[in-house]
């Protein structure tokens, strides 16, 4: 396998839409990491200038400690695996699998034993004679994955893999492609929208907007210190909790409780404070407007004042108020203006703030 590096990657369309702006990210040899941010952030487009699909306009891509923009795909020796399964309806699923190595001149005895590895990993050595229209869409994503397992390729990337999935079938291939890779112990990226799979899969987690890298760590990370709002609001379901109060010396009023950030500043900043942060306690007294049941816990909307704040609690609130306490250690304080955590966040990874 093989390290990825990238060094000031830029993308820009011929109408001046900067896609990807300068970004720098290394990724380890064996680590999977994936993608996500919203529509639009960027994601696709740098893993395509990764696999050599899509033009780089500025930068430097380097597999394996070489650089490789100006290879092609095939060059690059890497797996692709989509969101449309780009499966051959006339061929078997054994000829689907094999049909890259043929293509490569590979030895017959050499092409069954790669076909025949990929399907005992992915379980699916009874599906090998039956076509594509006869599988279900987790047995034709498995193919999808065992076409590009045969290649032995230096990176595999993933394109939103799971999204033609129904719920169910999702966390099945979640925990499949986990094991997958815990077994191969392959460089891998993978590029999603659902923040659920970034964190249950990745070893770490490349969060983008518009094209810029906002912040590169663990899961825990991410959840626990993220480096701005931005991080902050797409991370984690339910959402962070969010609103503007002044500081004074790193306190500040709710509720008529003066509640300690920890930071000795003052003026007009952004809280924020997760859900599972407000836990029952006898620091404030909030109305509750309205409950969500989550089986084991319960999602409370409580309000303070002009403020309403979600609560996760263990259980249903009794009456119509409640007694509430924060967690200071939970607390958040946002820049209103850079959008950046002022409690000490170290960077995690190389993070890209410059202005393009």
């Amino acid at each position: 396998m093989a390290g990825i590096e990238l060094e000031q990657l830029t993308k820009v369309y011929g109408d001046g839409t900067r896609a990807v702006r300068e970004l720098d990210l290394d990724v380890g040899d064996g680590e999977f990491v994936a993608l996500v941010g919203p529509s639009g952030c960027g994601k696709s487009t740098m893993l395509r200038m990764i696999a050599g699909l899509e033009e780089i306009t500025a930068g430097e891509v380097r597999i394996d400690g070489k650089p490789v923009n100006s290879e092609t795909p095939k060059q690059r020796n890497i797996a692709m695996v989509f969101q449309n399964y780009a499966l051959y309806p006339h061929m078997n699923v054994y000829d689907n699998m094999a049909f890259g190595l043929k293509m490569r001149r590979f030895g017959r005895a050499e092409i069954e034993a790669r076909v025949q590895a990929a399907a005992e990993i992915l379980g699916i050595q009874q599906q090998l004679r039956r076509k594509p229209r006869q599988l279900s869409g987790g047995q034709r994503q498995r193919v999808a994955l065992g076409r590009a397992i045969v290649r032995h390729p230096k990176v595999f990337l993933f394109d939103e893999p799971l999204s033609n999935l129904d719920a169910k079938l999702r966390v099945q291939m979640r925990i499949e492609i986990k094991r997958l890779h815990q077994r191969l112990n392959a460089t891998s990226i993978f590029v999603t929208h659902d923040q659920i799979e970034a964190m249950t899969l990745a070893d770490r987690v490349v969060v983008l907007d518009r094209g810029r890298l906002q912040q590169v760590g663990t899961p825990e990370e991410l959840y626990q210190r993220p480096a701005n709002r931005f991080v902050a609001s797409f991370i984690g379901s339910p959402s962070m909790n969010f609103f503007e109060t002044d500081l004074t010396g790193g306190t500040f009023l709710l509720a008529g409780v003066r509640q300690d950030t920890g930071i000795r500043i003052s003026g007009r900043v952004t809280i924020g404070m997760r859900p599972e942060a407000l836990q029952v306690g006898p620091d404030m007294k909030g109305r509750v407007l309205w409950v969500e049941t989550l089986g084991a816990h319960s999602l409370v909307g409580v309000q303070f004042d002009k403020i309403t704040l979600t609560a996760l609690l263990r259980s249903r609130p009794a009456a119509d108020t409640i007694d509430l306490s924060i967690d200071p250690a939970q607390i958040h304080v946002f820049d209103n203006e850079s959008g950046k955590n002022l409690r000490s966040v170290p960077p995690f990874g190389r993070i890209a703030d410059r202005e393009s």
